[in-house]
């Protein structure tokens, strides 16, 4: 059954509010309708384009600096940052990131992804991986977005932290990893004399 242009766009801005990550393509499956119409249905309703709708869904805009690692080497972009708590990144799968036979993302990709944001919310110049408990959950395809948000679970003694990983497209959950990461014990010493003072 085709809706009237005014239902397809009251669906469409409650969609996008319970689904703020869902891209325009899946939109349009979704109503059945081109994308060139998700659009303008988008810009007759004021709704930002996606990349837009992440950064305002982010709870503040980042202005920190990734100390483990040179920005250009984080895999996909922060847009997200707030060292020893949380960070996300957005990467989109292009032809690049996959086999040529069925257009599916090589798993090495959401896993560096995934990892190198784990280095790049550690506050210490120093950061790396020791152990990685990781799953991947669907195959994800050229031309979707995959978002990973990075969450500090647990700073523990001996050097020794816990991140945890989820990887998603669409809302849906694709990869999980549960990271412990090594960090020098230099930054959490500042830290201890700073409080003292």
């Amino acid at each position: 059954m085709r809706r009237s242009k005014k239902e397809r766009q009251e669906l469409l801005q409650e969609t996008i509010e319970g689904r703020p990550f869902i891209t325009d393509e899946a939109l349009a499956q979704l109503f059945q309708v081109s994308i060139q119409t998700i659009r303008l249905d988008r810009m007759e309703l004021g709704i930002p384009e996606l990349r837009a709708r992440i950064k305002s869904v982010a709870t503040s805009n980042w202005n920190e600096t990734v100390k483990a690692l040179p920005i250009d080497e984080v895999i996909g972009e922060i847009i997200d940052l707030e060292l020893d708590q949380r960070a996300i990144s957005i990467l989109d799968i292009t032809e690049e990131h996959v086999f040529s036979r069925n257009k599916i993302a090589r798993g090495h990709h959401l896993f560096a992804q995934a990892n190198s944001l784990a280095v790049a919310v550690i506050n210490d110049e120093l950061a790396l991986t020791t152990n990685a408990d990781i799953k991947f959950t669907r195959q994800v395809i050229q031309g979707e977005r995959v978002i990973a948000k990075a969450t500090i679970k647990d700073k523990e003694k001996m050097k020794r932290t816990i991140v945890k990983v989820e990887s998603f497209v669409d809302n849906e959950i694709v990869f999980s990893g549960v990271f412990e990461m090594f960090r020098s014990n230099q930054e959490k010493e500042g830290n201890k004399h700073e409080n003292r003072n």
